[in-house]
């Protein structure tokens, strides 16, 4: 695993807040991708299994990981987290929003627990021939973090085939810019989780992000899915999503 440092960081920093993702490559070794894959069986890593067809969002299926977090996510999300708080912080200011986004991620955890958004979020996805996923945004409550990764666990060419990373960015007034990403194996992909701040003649305006997978052709592709913000449950135990069903949102 390979977590960057600040100063490393910045340029790819600076690129997520230009265009809304960016790439880092290698965050992952590839014997750590296998691992993950080999894993997806063991039920006992999973707090919810999801089948897409059943709900519209396309075909394939996803587990969400139950608390407490592996390790390995665990330090990833934290990690990386505390590396976007500066790019979250710009991204509070262009987009004129009131939040704010603590230093540690410890204190943002206990800020989304005060506001009944306990339920985690990190995911492995797998994706078979004839798989795909709709555009989507991954977010539940009042309260989410600007951007989440998705990290490639198989290679493309290799273990799979067709399954691009599609990203659309919706503009007021314009047409929709599409996207199409290729991460290698191990390679993260930073997208904006909701809205985008692009930069205008008069300040800062907003375009909304979606994200999906085109159609796989061969193969099977599996990726990580890290989301910042946990899922909003009420205090009578019910989930909410705002893109389907209680767990059906990625």
């Amino acid at each position: 695993m390979k977590i960057p440092a600040a100063a490393s960081f910045t340029s790819f920093a600076d690129t997520l807040l230009e265009r809304g993702f960016c790439l880092l490559p290698g965050v992952l070794s590839a014997a750590e991708c296998r691992d993950f894959v080999s894993q997806y069986g063991r039920e006992q890593c999973y707090r919810s299994t999801v089948d897409m067809a059943r709900y519209n969002f396309g075909s394939g299926q996803y587990r969400y990981f139950d608390a407490p977090l592996p390790g390995r996510i665990a330090r990833l999300r934290a990690g990386f987290y505390e590396l976007l708080v500066r790019a979250a912080e710009s991204w509070s200011q262009r987009m004129r929003s009131e939040q704010c986004f603590p230093a540690a991620f410890t204190e943002y955890e206990e800020a989304q627990r005060r506001c009944h958004q306990i339920t985690p979020t990190p995911l492995i996805l797998r994706y078979r021939s004839g798989d795909y996923n709709c555009l989507h945004q991954d977010i539940s409550g009042e309260h989410y973090f600007p951007y989440q990764m998705i990290i490639a666990l198989s290679q493309q060419g290799q273990d799979f085939e067709g399954g691009e990373l599609v990203l659309t960015q919706q503009r007021p007034r314009m047409q929709t810019v599409p996207h199409i990403v290729k991460p290698n194996r191990g390679d993260c992909v930073i997208v904006a989780s909701k809205y985008h701040p692009c930069a205008g003649k008069r300040g800062h305006y907003r375009t909304t992000f979606r994200h999906g997978v085109a159609e796989i052709t061969g193969g099977e592709r599996y990726s990580l899915g890290i989301i910042f913000h946990n899922y909003f449950q009420n205090p009578a135990g019910r989930r909410f999503s705002t893109d389907g069903p209680a767990d059906t949102v990625s």
